[in-house]
């Protein structure tokens, strides 16, 4: 079996754990396994996509001339954090330009996430790209770990230990409180909390796979007056697309202009653009999600809650 693709690896936490998650065991030619961040309640979502992305640029014959240029997963099942994930993967084509597989993540047998990505050997072409909203720079912004080390709740104290990345708000954050200003857009930046070494463009578009989860539904929380911490609000991904433009470094700010631009029939759709720090239009995502609200009067807990 060829060699597996190194993640370079620090001594930080956390964003150490993060990057040895990242770093899969091959079981077989394609086949590998994958190893959970600890959560409070289900498999962080982000964690699945990157893993899964991982896996399928391991079988490329091409090696690392190919880099993801977009893939398009959904969200089957919810997971463990306590049992390891199965990845298995299906080569569905390779040319000399282009190449795609399918990967499915299981865990104890059950089916969690299937995947189709696409990859692209570096190419030169025609380009242009929309333009960045003018917005604070990240050291004008309050970072969501100050909040999180100030925050009583228990999901607070969590998260002050366990996010790898500095998210910046430029409105209101959701963490805890409803906005004072409505709406169904948002702009946050974004980067690790400790230096990724020499990520590579691989690397750098794994990460953003596996962080932009974060944020996605910020949006239509923010449209509906709702936070993160809503009593008995149930929200789970069901779909997530990605498409990567350009190459850039993940240890740089990362601006994620986020909206939404429909909420109904229990579902929420979220669309991002992100832009390097120079306002250079690197990625692009768009997200499905449920999300329910529990009747007027009442409280319904379950594993898909965030409240505890």
């Amino acid at each position: 079996m060829p060699n597996l693709i190194e993640i370079p690896q620090i001594d930080t936490e956390p964003l150490a754990s993060v990057l040895r998650c990242l770093q899969l065991k091959q079981t077989s030619s394609d086949s590998f396994q994958a190893n959970n961040l600890p959560q409070m309640k289900r498999i962080y979502g982000g964690q699945v996509l990157a893993q899964s992305l991982l896996a399928a640029c391991n079988t490329l014959e091409n090696g690392l001339t190919q880099v993801p240029h977009s893939f398009h997963a959904y969200f089957l099942q919810g997971g463990s954090p306590s049992d390891t994930l199965d990845l298995r993967v299906r080569r569905l084509h390779d040319g000399r330009s282009f190449a795609s597989r399918q990967v499915s993540a299981y865990q104890s047998g059950v089916e969690l996430l299937t995947m189709v990505s696409s990859f692209q050997k570096q190419q030169s072409g025609v380009d242009h790209f929309v333009k960045a909203p003018k917005v604070p720079a990240p050291g004008e912004l309050q970072s969501a770990f100050e909040i999180f080390r100030t925050m009583s709740h228990p999901v607070g104290k969590f998260l002050g230990k366990t996010v790898a990345f500095d998210v910046r708000h430029v409105q209101d954050h959701l963490y805890t409180t409803v906005s004072a200003k409505p709406g169904n857009s948002q702009q946050v930046w974004m980067r690790p909390r400790s230096e990724v070494p020499a990520p590579s463009a691989l690397v750098s578009r794994v990460l953003l796979a596996y962080v932009i989860d974060q944020v996605m539904m910020e949006p239509a929380l923010r449209a509906h007056g709702l936070t993160w911490l809503t009593p008995g609000m149930a929200l789970a991904s069901i779909d997530h697309s990605m498409h990567f433009y350009r190459d850039f470094d993940i240890n740089q700010w990362l601006l994620y202009d986020l909206s939404s631009s429909s909420a109904q029939g229990a579902r929420a759709v979220g669309q991002a653009r992100v832009f390097s720090e120079d306002g250079v239009l690197v990625a692009e995502a768009t997200q499905e999600a449920m999300l329910r609200l529990p009747p007027e009067g009442e409280y319904i807990k379950s594993k898909w809650t965030f409240d505890l």
